[in-house]
Order: C-alpha cells, then structure tokens, then sequence
C-alpha cells in the first residue's frame, strides 16, 4: 500500500474497531513541538517547568496559575490557547469525535490550523488505501487554500502556502522531523505524473485541473462522499454538473464563504452578476441514499453543493458545511 501525507501524523494515532482515530500521548505531543509552545532560549522558568512537565505526561490537568505565571503575554496566550485545544482533543476518545462536537457547536474562536489540521488526519484515515492520486490531491482543498488561475482556457488550482514568496505558517513539525524535501517545480497533475504523487504528497506541489468536465472536479466529490460515509455513516452520491439546467436551489450548501454568499443571493431570486458567475468553480447535486434519515422539509428537494473562489481567485473550502448543513438526522454522534 502506498503512504502519503506523513506530516499529519496519522502513524502516531491508534484505530479504533470502528476505523476512528484514537487519540493518543504521542498525538497531543506533536502540539509541544510547535513553534508557539516551544520554549525559545530566553523563556522564563515557568513556561521551560510547564513545558518539560507535558512532554512528561501530554494529558497532566494545566491550571490558570501556572499559565498566569509565564512572563512573556504573547508565550501566556499561546499557552491558553494551546491548553484549551489539548483538553478538548483529550476529551474525546476519537479524534473524529473531537472534530464533529467541535464544528456542531461552532468552530469560535478555535485557530483555523488546528481545524485544518484535525481534517488533515481525518482525511488520511478516510482515505486510507485509496491509490487514486487525483482524489487524493483533490481532498487536498480540504484543509489547504487554494490560489487559482486560468491557463489555457483550463482553471488550475495550486497550493496556496506553496506558490506564496512567503509562508504565512510554520512548517509542521512533524515534515522537519521526518526530513521531508521542500517544496519543488509545481505540475498539474495528470495520468502520465501521478504516480509521483505518493513520495511528493507532504509537498503539496502539485496543482489540479478543476476545469467543468474533467477529473479534478469529480474527484473532489469522490472524497466528499467517502468524508460524509465516515463521519455521518451518510451513504450519498455526490454528481458534478457540468451546466445549471433547472437548478432550483431550495436546498443548498456552499462549501465556502463565498459560495455561500452566491447561494444566498439565488435562494433570494437575485441575479447574479458577471463576475460572480465567473466565482463558481463546482456545482454538484447530492443525492441521499438513506432516505430515512432525511428532514421532513426537505423531502423531494434536490441538494446542491457550490464551490466558489474568491475575485482574487482565492478557494478557502470549509468541509465542516457539509457536516452541519445537510437536511438529514445527524444520528448519534461519532465515538
């Protein structure tokens, strides 16, 4: 079996009977080795004692106090942030169980990397197995921006951190750890480079042709259907369309902002303008095949999915709308 995305730390997780993730004292330590948590040569006594004493035991109880006590206020909201982000991972005994609880309530004030970084793992678990490349790449949209451009008359998204001059984050820990290569030559992916994919996955240096009718697009909604299966246990098909022919859009989910907004404006019978028509990458129809599980209200209503960039050609997917938008019975929730 191929491996792929090593830097999300799926080898340090167990897995339950049920195919869920476990969290375990390994996992929790990757947080300590972050940059933000790591004490610089110039931290206080507190923050180093602090510090030492998790890498000791990851799950050990945090008072205020002892965050109170760290000199430096940038190091002591770290903390705070950091502890909360510990205790709610630690209270769940399944990281999928963490992850659903957390954007059922709302994700808040959480920080977009560790959400993104849960669905990293998640999607490495729900994947798993999978030697498909351009699903892969696609589930990609997931947790990474995306910067798109046209070329060729074709759209081509790439990794949004990867194309930057300057990284807005910290590399992973985990990707120095295990010596990964840096970012290389960009390419789109395609049937004669895919193979390649596996040994470059931790680069996210490949770009995706989410052109109307070709692969990229299906792919992504391959992996929305297996993300549905495993954390709803949701068995749905999820069909690209390549026209809006008699989209009546009763009930829809933007899988970003901006698709949201566009949503909105056509449940509300505005017209679209040029340029926000130019914003839509995907449209794709839903359709559930747990016919029980679906809300009264929204019987006999198709369910259609929007993706949009923004007018910088910018993709932030938020695969957390699929989870709470859908018109179904959520069922219990995953342990």
């Amino acid at each position: 079996m191929k491996d792929f995305w090593l830097s999300c730390g799926h080898h340090l997780l167990d897995r339950d009977a049920a195919g869920h993730l476990v969290v375990t004292d390994e996992f929790l330590k990757i947080y300590l080795a972050r940059p933000e948590l790591a004490p610089p040569a110039e931290a206080c006594a507190a923050e180093r004692t602090l510090h030492a004493a998790l890498l000791a035991n990851p799950r050990r109880s945090v008072d205020r106090e002892e965050i109170a006590a760290i000199a430096d206020a940038d190091a002591r909201e770290n903390w705070a942030v950091a502890i909360a982000w510990r205790d709610h991972l630690a209270a769940h005994r399944t990281v999928e169980a963490a992850y659903v609880e957390l954007v059922r309530r709302g994700v808040g004030a959480t920080p977009p990397l560790f959400v993104n970084q849960l669905v990293h793992v998640i999607l490495r678990n729900v994947l798993d197995g999978c030697d498909d490349a351009f699903v892969l790449r696609a589930a990609e949209l997931f947790f990474r921006p995306q910067r798109l451009a046209l070329h060729g008359g074709s759209l081509i998204a790439a990794d949004e951190e990867t194309v930057s001059e300057a990284s807005p984050q910290p590399v992973s820990p985990l990707v120095a750890m295990l010596g990964l290569p840096p970012p290389g030559e960009i390419e789109v992916l395609n049937d004669e480079n895919a193979v390649s994919y596996f040994e470059r996955s931790d680069r996210f240096d490949m770009a995706l042709d989410l052109t109307a009718g070709r692969r990229g697009l299906a792919a992504l909604a391959q992996a929305m259907e297996r993300w549905l299966a495993h954390l709803l246990a949701l068995r749905a098909e999820v069909e690209p369309l390549v026209e809006a022919i008699d989209v009546d859009l009763t009930w829809f989910i933007g899988l970003d902002a901006q698709a949201t907004a566009i949503g909105d404006a056509l449940w509300h019978g505005q017209e679209l303008t040029e340029s926000a028509r130019e914003q839509i990458v995907g449209l794709y129809r839903l359709t559930l095949c747990d016919a029980a599980r679906v809300m009264e209200k929204a019987v006999g209503n198709a369910i259609y999915l929007i993706l949009a960039m923004t007018e910088d050609r910018m993709l932030r997917m938020k695969p957390q709308n699929l989870i709470t938008g859908l018109p179904v019975d959520q069922g219990e929730p995953v342990s």
